[in-house]
């Protein structure tokens, strides 16, 4: 007779242990899916901007698509081309009459002027110095959005407002220590309300700056392999998109003229 009363309790102990478990790893698993880089200020920022920052993370396609995101190309505003392994740091950069090959970690490489190799150490350094800040600020008028618990910053929600254009949104304010190259800066980031995707963005020279320097739009979103890209800013569009999963090692390593039409870059666009 214990047994026969025994046995539903049993079950419910069991069902119980299994929902905790069930929602501990889906907490977990909440927790991994934009897991911050080392640095980010998580103690100093707030919970409820972290919340929204994870949103616009699932929306864009998530932390594992772009992390398995490999080579990323684009051209800054119609300029300089930057195409990128995400996975080594290795960078070609092209400008004018200036190609430069080097890695985003080590900022050490190579540089070709006018089709001669740069070799004096002095211009070299000017020339690769050149290159990694050039990369710091273009990239982030191009992947911020993917950068929002990146190392250095702090993230707080500054509540809802609205875009130029009336949209309605929630506004998160980024700003940072120690890193980058203008660590000084602050930005305040659009969300749209609908959407989740980043539809606007002020930006300040100094974190104390009352009004913004620059105000742009973030527009035009479009999917790009496995994540979401934007390349209308307003004042101008980045061109060139393209996202590889392969790409010889000669891009990294060559001066050579790229023919970019026989990698198949319009194939690598969904």
């Amino acid at each position: 007779m214990r047994k026969k009363k025994l046995a539903p309790l049993l079950l419910l102990a069991v069902g119980l242990i299994a929902t905790a478990c069930n929602k501990q790893a889906r907490s977990q698993a909440n927790a991994n899916q934009n897991a911050a880089a080392p640095g980010f200020n998580a103690a100093g920022s707030d919970a409820k901007a972290i919340a929204l920052a994870d949103e616009v993370m699932r929306k864009l396609g998530g932390r594992e698509n772009w992390d398995k995101t490999h080579y990323v190309m684009w051209r800054f505003f119609g300029r300089r081309l930057h195409v990128r392994d995400k996975w080594t740091g290795n960078l070609r950069l092209e400008r004018a009459d200036e190609i430069i090959l080097m890695n985003l970690n080590t900022q050490k490489g190579r540089a070709w002027k006018k089709g001669e190799e740069i070799v004096h150490p002095d211009s070299l350094a000017k020339s690769l110095k050149f290159g990694y800040e050039a990369w710091v600020n273009d990239s982030y008028w191009m992947f911020m959005p993917y950068k929002l618990k990146d190392s250095g910053v702090t993230l707080k929600y500054m509540g809802e407002g609205k875009m130029a254009d009336s949209t309605a949104a929630e506004i998160l304010q980024l700003t940072f220590e120690n890193v980058g190259v203008t660590p000084q800066n602050k930005y305040l980031i659009y969300i749209d309300k609908t959407t989740k995707l980043v539809g606007y963005w002020d930006y300040f020279t100094n974190a104390t700056d009352e009004k913004p320097r620059v105000s742009n739009v973030w527009g035009n979103w479009r999917q790009y392999g496995r994540i979401m890209l934007s390349d209308d800013r307003g004042r101008g569009k980045h061109t060139d998109f393209a996202i590889f999963e392969t790409l010889p090692a000669g891009v990294f390593e060559n001066p050579a003229p790229v023919d970019w039409q026989a990698l198949n870059v319009s194939a690598q666009k969904d």
